[in-house]
């Protein structure tokens, strides 16, 4: 299997499975001069960290969700009217206009909507303890009559994955908000979750690790880990009130649309920076303290001595 992978031009670690590969000894017996080691991870560093030296100068290019990876694993783009990406970027600067946004077919949209939001969701213990906000954020709509529809196994209501676009059907003609909440705060960890309400006239309420100003334009969220479930609940409910200042969230159709990037685009990505980098390059020199919080190793520690 190695001799094979000596003759291509680069290799590709799944950045979850290095310990796997370390306890297993699957790890390169020896490597090319003229070959790319690429650390790749779809995963937050705070479910998967790092917390060894051992990679430090191992890996050449980084692919990554992080915006300061070699490579940046992107779930969508905003793009503006000249068909550019805007963000997410490390460096955005989005369009700014104070003007009272007006669309008759999105007041009709909303003007049917009946349920405060929806949140599709399987994984109901979380590192990033969203279970919880989620149920302080549900309790606090209840002292307005609202509340929020769980689809997935962390609730009563279902949307299997081969209904998903019916279920996204039904997140447009009925909801006002949608809970994005990530499993993981990480920097720069925004999944696919936001596009289900950007591109289905519905506001995201964002909760993660990533400063949210560089993946979404200002005021098209809410952001509940800066609000806390009171503030959110209390937000909800009166945006729902004032159907004029909810539409004002999607003043950001008037200059962007968001295009969802398929996997299959990532990879040519990386196939363009093998080419254009044919030599290897050291960029990850000190890797574990880039990818890994210190406070995320000293988890994996304390839980090791459990």
């Amino acid at each position: 299997m190695w001799y094979v992978a000596s003759k291509t031009m680069a290799v590709i670690f799944y950045g979850p499975s290095l310990d796997d590969l370390v306890s297993r000894s699957q790890l390169p017996r020896r490597r090319s001069p003229h070959q790319l080691y690429v650390y790749l991870s779809l995963e937050s560093a705070a479910n998967y960290p790092v917390c060894t030296e051992r990679w430090n100068g191992y890996f050449n290019l980084t692919w990554t969700y992080r915006l300061d990876s070699d490579l940046v694993w992107r779930y969508y783009a905003f793009q503006n009217e000249s068909g550019y990406d805007v963000a997410p970027s490390a460096s955005v600067c989005w369009q700014e206009n104070k003007a009272n946004y007006r669309d008759e077919e999105l007041a009709e949209v909303v003007r049917g909507k009946r349920k405060a939001a929806a949140w599709f969701v399987s994984n109901c213990d979380t590192t990033s303890m969203r279970e919880e906000l989620g149920g302080q954020i549900r309790q606090n709509l209840r002292n307005y009559n609202l509340d929020i529809d769980i689809y997935g196994d962390c609730g009563s209501l279902l949307c299997p994955v081969s209904a998903m676009e019916i279920c996204l059907m039904k997140l447009e003609r009925e909801y006002y908000f949608y809970i994005a909440f990530e499993n993981a705060l990480s920097d720069d960890y925004v999944t696919e979750k936001v596009v289900h309400a950007l591109n289905h006239r519905t506001v995201p309420i964002v909760f993660g690790g990533a400063n949210y100003s560089r993946f979404l334009p200002p005021g098209s969220y809410l952001d509940a880990r800066e609000m806390g479930a009171r503030r959110t609940a209390h937000r909800i409910a009166e945006l729902i009130r004032r159907p004029n200042e909810y539409i004002q969230l999607f003043n950001w159709r008037k200059y962007y649309r968001v295009r969802a990037i398929a996997p299959g685009i990532q990879a040519c990505h990386l196939c363009d920076a093998i080419n254009n980098h044919p030599i290897p390059r050291n960029t990850t020199t000190q890797f574990r303290r880039w990818w890994t919080p210190l406070s995320s190793c000293r988890d994996v520690i304390i839980a090791n001595l459990h």
